[in-house]
């Protein structure tokens, strides 16, 4: 028996690729956190008060309402190319940041990150697509979360150089470039997959919706080459040209999304499961993360070293992710993670009111360890499952439109955490904590009552397991059975 087959190799190459991608779009937001608090920078942007700050933030996610933008790319020339603009988007975002100076530096700055956010947009809902399209059912899951590896390796990636560049402070000239230096490596990573992503194969589902099937077979038999049987292979392509075929005669105009009750049930889920995911904090965590620890007594420098090693430690929880979310689940990675979540918010919240302004150094090393601990929770549970969950539960006439309309949930809940932390952390001071903590606890019961399992299953049986969603989800729900075998007869490894 092969352990490791050339389909294994290639799909891991592929989703590995593309989380390029996702590092981009996790460097934009890791490094931004460190620029806010750059001396440089705040000199440039002139009166930086917590309000304006919040705009900077929050108007990135503006850029992000891609819905008339994102999913026409997706469906009219592909995963790949879709990515290709949005890469290019941010790239040019990046430019109007790195370059905002003078008295328009300020609106220079907005304009940048508004673009940045339209080609974030577009990555954020291509990438996850593509891997969740190229997957076999069952190690769908693991696959996907190689968009979330991406993210937060270019969330600590952002935090390291932010960090590394607050040793250029010798000049004022040395002020006045590095910070728009840290902006400009996004750069580099922009180049590489842009010039990639040409060369790689189109997804199968996506090429037989626009009926190329002679390439979607040849592109198949290649993606599960050596780990499933040709009848295996033949019998999954009928499978996805059948589901194809099915929604074909049907509108595919985005309205569906909400004309179609069983679409509509989808939809909703998957747009309040993204707008949680943000609502949990952890926008606030990603762009406020110095802040927070400055608040909490440590030096700029010290907070955005922290700030490394909080996001370092995110990657190994998210490689650990992708070995639990199949075996586990969908339901039971968000749950724990929210639980870790609610816990963190709670002791971070309770240790600030009895111990207010840093006057116990031990409750601040506490609240500073629990902070880690929110962020292991996230990277097990909200960060990786909401995009595996969106990605997953449409059909492919409408995939691409319903992950842009359910991820403009995430932005929303974005803009909403942006404004409020700040303001709130200014006002209230840890009190904001305990609205967060409420709020995990509140995911819990909404994800173990309205959200079916979906491991196992291939994308073309979400139908079946919608279906059968009536009111609340239970375990009543049939098990899931692998619509393809390997060539020993026995169902593939989860792992």
């Amino acid at each position: 028996m092969v352990l490791v087959t050339n389909a294994d190799i290639r799909l891991h190459l592929l989703c590995i690729f593309f989380a390029l991608g996702s590092f981009a779009w996790g460097y934009n937001i890791g490094i931004l956190s460190s620029v806010l608090v750059h001396p440089g920078f705040v000199k440039t942007m002139g009166h930086l008060t917590p309000s304006r700050k919040g705009v900077i933030t929050a108007i990135y996610y503006l850029g992000t309402c891609y819905i008339f933008i994102s999913h026409p790319a997706s469906d009219l020339v592909g995963r790949r190319f879709a990515a290709l603009i949005g890469i290019s988007t941010v790239a040019l975002g990046s430019a109007f940041e790195s370059g905002a100076t003078g008295f328009g530096a300020y609106a220079m700055m907005i304009v940048g990150r508004i673009i940045s956010g339209v080609g974030v947009g577009m990555l954020s809902t291509s990438v996850p697509l593509y891997q969740s399209e190229v997957a076999p059912a069952g190690k769908r899951g693991k696959y996907v979360v190689l968009n979330h590896v991406g993210f937060v390796a270019g969330l600590a990636v952002g935090f390291w150089v932010g960090y590394a560049v607050t040793f250029w402070n010798v000049t004022e000239h040395d002020l006045h470039v590095s910070w728009r230096f840290s902006l400009a490596v996004i750069l580099i990573p922009c180049f590489i997959f842009g010039v990639g992503l040409p060369f790689l194969p189109e997804t199968p589902r996506w090429l037989i919706e626009h009926n190329r099937y002679d390439e979607a077979c040849k592109t198949l038999h290649w993606l599960r080459d050596g780990s499933f049987t040709e009848e295996d292979i033949d019998a999954e392509l009928l499978h996805i040209r059948e589901n194809v075929e099915e929604y074909r005669g049907q509108s595919n105009s985005w309205t569906t999304l909400f004309t179609d009750h069983n679409l509509f049930n989808r939809l909703w889920r998957a747009s309040l499961l993204q707008f949680m995911a943000q609502m949990c904090g952890a926008t606030a965590m990603k762009y406020y993360l110095p802040t927070l620890f400055a608040k909490l007594g440590l030096p700029t420098r010290v907070t955005l070293m922290a700030g490394g090693i909080e996001s370092t430690l995110k990657i190994g929880m998210t490689v650990i992710e992708m070995l639990l979310i199949d075996r586990l689940g969908r339901r039971v990675t968000l749950s724990a993670g929210c639980v870790a979540m609610g816990l963190a918010m709670l002791v971070n919240g309770v240790l600030g009111q009895v111990y207010p302004d840093n006057t116990n150094s031990a409750a601040d090393v506490i609240c500073i360890a629990f902070i880690f601990i929110y962020a292991l929770g996230y990277s097990v549970g909200f960060g990786p499952a909401a995009w595996v969950y969106g990605s997953e539960i449409f059909p492919t006439s409408v995939r691409a439109r319903g992950l842009n309309f359910s991820a403009s949930g995430g932005a929303i809940g974005s803009i909403v955490v942006a404004q409020v932390w700040p303001v709130g952390i200014d006002t209230i001071g840890s009190n904001i904590y305990f609205f967060f903590m409420a709020v995990n606890l509140v995911c819990i019961p909404i994800i173990l009552m309205f959200y079916p399992e979906t491991k196992g299953r291939a994308l073309e049986d979400m139908d079946s397991l919608f279906n059968q969603v009536v009111g609340g989800v239970g375990d009543e729900i049939d098990e899931p059975t692998e619509p393809v075998l390997p060539k020993n007869g026995r169902r593939p490894s989860q792992s």
